[in-house]
């Protein structure tokens, strides 16, 4: 399996940005998929979920402003992100895994497929 993300750029603060990410290899339909981040000099995080059946689940520092969706037709996840702000800043990184639960926030290095990343910048 490999994961393409894409959409990453400069945006300034306040700003909006959509990422994709395109699944290939293999269908993903019935896998979560999702989205972490990974600042500079600091650790990744998760920062979103989206189940096969479309639940979601969201960091507390994204929600509200962050939307996870998928296409499963697309084999795609993407991330809509609005009043982005410079701490917001980062490589994000697309994965897949078969299980959707507190693996994404807790175990992240236990998850199935990951994709190279796109890095988001947002100015002040």
């Amino acid at each position: 399996v490999q994961l393409q993300a894409s959409g990453g750029g400069l945006v300034q603060a306040g700003g909006s940005l959509r990422l994709s990410c395109a699944a290939s290899g293999r269908t993903l339909s019935m896998y979560a998929m999702g989205w972490f981040r990974q600042a500079p000099g600091k650790e990744r995080e998760f920062v979103a979920v989206i189940s096969w059946s479309g639940r979601t689940y969201y960091a507390d520092s994204v929600e509200g402003r962050f939307t996870i969706s998928r296409d499963n037709t697309k084999n795609t996840v993407y991330l809509g992100m609005i009043s982005l702000q410079p701490e917001d800043t980062a490589v994000y990184y697309c994965a897949a895994d078969a299980v959707y639960g507190s693996k994404w926030s807790r175990e992240p290095q236990n998850i199935d497929y990951w994709g190279q990343g796109t890095l988001v910048t947002v100015s002040s």
